[in-house]
């Protein structure tokens, strides 16, 4: 696991970007995992830029959602297919066909999540997994208590979350209490993963799954175990580290060559 502590969320958008965009031209059939949620805002707008300035192309590309909320229509402008095609795709030129989320929507859910491992498995697996991080350690909407080895499947959300995402909606009561998300197990079989965590509300999350134990109750802590993950933080969100000296010391002397 690969700590970065910067600056803010414009220097991490910009480092992030560069690694898709890396990706992209040595391999423009690239599968991105998609997040929703502030965190991944700045990246998303930075490489909407390099593609309107730059012509970076997403046209090969493909791209498969976290999560999504169980019972909202897919125009809802809440649903995570929505927020990803108003936040990012949209604004790219990335096929629509190529744009996969979580059927929240499904008659038949449990079909709909094994339907959706085989959509990733099909399109060769995710090269490059955003992601967020919740106050309470959950990474996708896996809550606390998560199984470490869990795929695609249906979760009830804890209160703290749903209080957290109230302010996307017009009121609590409108968040819904159930949703589709990728396990932790899913997950971990992204080739890279790239966190992204900022502010000072999220120090705790950071500290107890970057430095603590790998535990069922702090669901990121999971990433411990990966091969290839990379946590970019600003220094509010770092400012609980025993380690941070050594983070901040390990990047500004990592090599020129070891990429992201």
């Amino acid at each position: 696991m690969e700590v970065v502590i910067l600056q803010g969320s414009k220097q991490i958008g910009r480092l992030v970007a560069d690694a898709i965009e890396a990706l992209l031209r040595r391999k423009p059939t690239a599968v991105l995992g998609l997040a929703t949620g502030s965190s991944p805002l700045p990246v998303y707008d930075e490489l909407a830029a390099r593609h309107q300035r730059d012509g970076l192309d997403f046209s090969n590309a493909h791209a498969f959602a976290l999560d999504e909320y169980v019972g909202l229509d897919h125009g809802h402008p809440e649903s995570y297919r929505e927020v990803i095609r108003r936040e990012f795709t949209s604004r790219v030129n990335i096929a629509e066909g190529n744009v996969h989320t979580p059927d929240g929507a499904a008659v038949d859910l449990p079909a709909a999540c094994s339907a959706y491992e085989e959509a990733m498995r099909a399109a060769g697996g995710v090269d490059l997994q955003l992601l967020g991080v919740g106050t309470d350690g959950h990474i996708g909407f896996n809550e606390p208590g998560s199984s470490l080895a869990s795929r695609t499947r249906i979760k009830t959300l804890i209160e703290q979350t749903r209080r957290d995402n109230a302010r996307f909606f017009g009121s609590l009561a409108e968040v819904p209490h159930h949703v589709v998300t990728q396990g932790l197990g899913t997950i971990l079989e992204a080739r890279h993963v790239v966190l992204i965590a900022t502010g000072a509300q999220k120090a705790p999350a950071v500290r107890d799954f970057v430095e603590g134990p790998v535990a069922a109750i702090c669901p990121a802590s999971v990433l411990q175990f990966h091969p290839h993950a990379t946590i970019l933080v600003d220094e509010a969100a770092a400012s609980s580290l025993k380690l941070a000296d050594f983070y901040r010391h390990t990047y500004d002397h990592k090599p020129a060559w070891q990429a992201l």
